[in-house]
C-alpha cells in the first residue's frame, strides 16, 4: 500500500511507516501522476481532489485534516468509491482565540473598556461558532445566533434572523460553510447591500471561507474589517489589506493543538478502514475549548496585529503562502 502526503501536515511524520509505504510531498507536486500508484491521499485545502487529479490513480481513501471539504468533489468521489474523512471541529478553539483575541485588541485601539453594550451576531453557530458564543456569552457580550439550518431543525427560540443580526449587531463573525447555490447560499452573502443594511457594524469578521465575503465591498466599506480568508488566495485584495485592522494568512486555527486533533482524526479514520494501530499524539487543550476564558486572558494567549504585520509588509502570494506553510503553531487558551 501507498500514501501521499502533503508535507505541510503536522504531527503525522513516522506514524503510518509501520504499515505502508509514504511519501511525503509539496503542494505544488501533488499532481495526476504522482498520485497514480497511490491507494491513500492525506491532504488540507490547498488540494483540489477532483476527476481530474484523481481519475488515473487508485486512490480510494482521502483524509484532509481540515474542517471543511470545500477542496473535494464529494459527487465525484463517491461516484468513483473513494472515501473521504474529515477533521470537524479540530481547530475550532483556536479559531474562538483568532476572534475573540481581535476584539479585545479592537476594543483597545477603540477605548471600550467592558463589553456590555456591546453586540456580537455569530452567523454560523457549528462547531466554531457555537465556542465564539458561549466565550463570548461568559465575557459579558451581547450575543446574537444567526444559524438558519438550526433553527429550522430545532427551533426559532434562541435564534436571530440574518436581518436581526444586520440591524442590530456592532460585530459579526462568520463561521458558516461556503455554500454557492440554493436557499443556504453563503457565497457573497456579505456584500455591499449586507454591509449598507447593518447601521451599527463596526467590526466585520471572516475566519471561515473566504468567498463568503466580497472583498471588494470590504475594501470599499467605512469600517474595520478582521480577515483570516480570503477571497482568491494566495492573490489577496491589497486594498484589502491596506484597510484591514487584522489581516492573516489563513492561520486563524493553526494552533498545536488544532493541528494535533486534526492529523489524530484522521490517522483513527485510518485505524477504523485498515485495522491498523498507529498512535498520533493526543491534545493537550479540550477539544470544545477550555470552560472559563477571561477577555484578558485571550488577547494574551495570541496577538493577531503581530501576524497582520508580518503579511501587509510583505503582501506577495509567495509569502502568503510562506507564511502560511511555516507558521509557528500556537497554544490554545488553557
Amino acid at each position: 500500500m501507498k500514501i501521499v502526503v502533503e508535507s505541510h501536515i503536522p504531527y503525522i511524520n513516522g506514524l503510518l511507516e509501520p504499515y505502508a509505504q509514504v511519501l511525503y510531498l509539496e503542494t505544488s507536486d501533488i499532481t495526476s501522476a504522482t498520485l497514480k500508484d497511490a491507494d491513500v491521499f492525506i491532504t488540507r485545502t490547498r488540494t483540489r481532489c477532483d476527476e481530474a487529479l484523481l481519475a488515473d490513480s487508485r486512490v480510494r481513501f482521502i483524509g484532509t485534516a481540515t474542517i471543511g471539504t470545500d477542496h473535494i468533489d464529494l459527487d465525484y468521489c463517491r461516484g468513483a468509491g473513494i472515501k473521504v474523512v474529515n477533521a470537524p471541529g479540530c481547530n475550532a478553539p483556536a479559531v474562538a482565540q483568532w476572534v475573540l483575541s481581535t476584539v479585545a485588541h479592537w476594543m483597545e485601539k477603540e477605548g471600550i473598556a467592558s463589553p456590555e453594550g456591546i453586540v456580537l451576531g455569530v452567523v454560523g453557530v457549528g462547531h466554531v461558532g457555537s465556542i465564539v458564543a458561549r466565550w463570548a456569552k461568559q465575557l459579558g457580550f451581547d450575543v446574537l445566533l444567526c444559524d438558519p439550518p438550526r433553527a429550522e431543525k430545532e427551533g426559532a427560540e434562541g435564534f436571530s434572523t440574518l436581518d436581526e443580526v444586520k440591524a442590530k449587531s456592532h460585530i459579526i463573525t462568520f463561521h458558516t460553510p461556503l455554500y454557492r447555490e440554493g436557499s443556504l447560499a453563503t457565497y457573497h452573502l456579505c456584500d455591499e447591500a449586507f454591509l449598507a443594511e447593518a447601521p451599527n457594524l463596526r467590526l466585520l469578521m471572516n475566519a471561515a471561507r473566504g468567498p463568503i465575503c466580497d472583498n471588494a465591498a470590504l475594501a470599499a466599506w467605512h469600517g474595520d474589517v478582521a480577515i483570516d480568508c480570503w477571497e482568491h488566495e494566495p492573490e489577496i485584495n491589497r486594498e484589502l489589506l491596506a484597510k484591514a485592522f487584522v489581516a492573516t494568512p489563513h492561520i486563524a486555527g493553526y494552533s498545536a493543538d488544532g493541528k494535533r486533533r486534526g492529523t489524530a482524526m484522521v490517522v483513527e479514520a485510518l485505524n477504523a478502514e485498515y485495522g491498523w494501530e498507529a498512535k498520533p499524539l493526543e491534545a493537550e487543550a479540550p477539544y470544545g475549548g477550555v470552560a472559563k476564558v477571561s477577555l484578558q486572558q485571550i488577547a494574551g494567549s495570541y496577538n493577531p496585529l503581530a501576524d497582520t504585520e508580518m503579511l501587509k509588509s510583505n503582501p506577495e502570494a509567495s509569502n502568503f503562502e510562506h507564511l502560511r506553510n511555516h507558521y509557528r503553531l500556537r497554544p490554545e487558551v488553557l
